[in-house]
């Protein structure tokens, strides 16, 4: 850990981006005739527990733009890094380590918004008999049920400028990075229009290295909200309902299946209720369904779910 940066100011400001971005959501809701908030549930787990640590969870249900946005800050530690941590770092296997940060799933109401995720964190461990060992992780993905153009260009391009000031290969090299990572193996699928991704990174420095992370933080709210703002009151009927509904049934199928962040939390003895946060409220799957040659739903696979430069 930094001399210059402690553990309570990284935490700190964790913290404040949590509150900036679930306060930017609750206005969502407002502007869009809703009601609805965040309810605020504060955990702690003591010692004597496989994990220990604090965390606060924070989560929306039944809005009127957000069907589910979920917004969880974490901070834990513990006595051994779980597999899903070790099998870049396998010199770090059996080390007792600490963990902080946000992540964020929202899943929108109408199916014209789309899902997005973004999650930053840093990682500390200390191997037996050496100093700790730093590194950061995150990003930011756009999933969407019905695609356009204009909002993946918004999106990757916000992307691109937070991560112009730490080095012209950080966007081609993340944004690479990111259309690798959301990819559904057993379907051979993408999972959305992608974004940035990172992890194990330490390469600028600490110091460096969290004040890139918190940029891609930083750059959430100004790289999904005007696509919400946009798309919130399109008029949808029955038919983008249920394939929104089909399409969530992906999202499920990666989180559980190849999400290293799920794996981590689950491995580690996290708090199951937080770490499932990303989970849609509704979704659903069918046997082979195909999409009508042409139609919207046909443009998703056939132009969005293909890696391409959007920016």
């Amino acid at each position: 850990m930094s001399t210059a940066t402690s553990v309570e100011a990284v935490s700190a400001w964790f913290q404040g981006l949590q509150a900036r971005i679930t306060d930017a959501v609750e206005a969502q809701e407002r502007a869009g005739g809703g009601t609805a908030t965040f309810l605020a549930d504060a955990w702690h787990k003591p010692e004597g527990e496989k994990l220990q640590g604090q965390g606060l969870t924070k989560i929306l249900e039944g809005g009127t733009v957000f069907e589910r946005a979920g917004c969880g800050f974490s901070h834990v530690r513990g006595p051994q890094l779980p597999p899903s941590a070790t099998q870049h770092r396998p010199e770090l296997a059996g080390a007792p380590f600490e963990a902080m940060g946000v992540s964020l799933v929202f899943h929108p109401r109408n199916p014209y918004v789309p899902t997005v995720h973004m999650n930053v964190r840093m990682i500390a461990a200390t191997p037996a008999g050496q100093a700790p060992v730093c590194w950061f992780g995150g990003g930011m993905d756009l999933t969407p049920y019905y695609g356009y153009d204009e909002d993946a260009r918004h999106f990757h391009g916000v992307c691109r400028d937070a991560l112009a000031p730490f080095g012209d290969d950080k966007y081609p090299r993340f944004k690479a990075w990111c259309d690798e990572y959301f990819f559904l193996k057993h379907r051979q699928e993408a999972r959305g229009v992608g974004g940035v991704f990172f992890d194990d990174f330490s390469a600028l420095g600490f110091e460096g290295s969290l004040a890139m992370t918190q940029a891609v933080g930083d750059a959430f709210l100004q790289a999904y909200l005007p696509i919400v703002e946009r798309r919130r009151d399109q008029p949808y009927g029955e038919r983008e309902r249920e394939f929104q509904l089909y399409r969530r049934g992906r999202y499920v199928e990666f989180n559980l299946v190849w999400d290293r962040g799920t794996h981590f939390g689950l491995q580690s003895g996290g708090r199951t209720e937080s770490i499932l946060l990303s989970m849609p409220p509704l979704a659903s799957w069918s046997y082979q369904r195909q999409s009508e040659p042409g139609s919207h739903e046909a443009q998703l696979t056939e132009h969005f779910l293909v890696p391409r430069a959007w920016v």
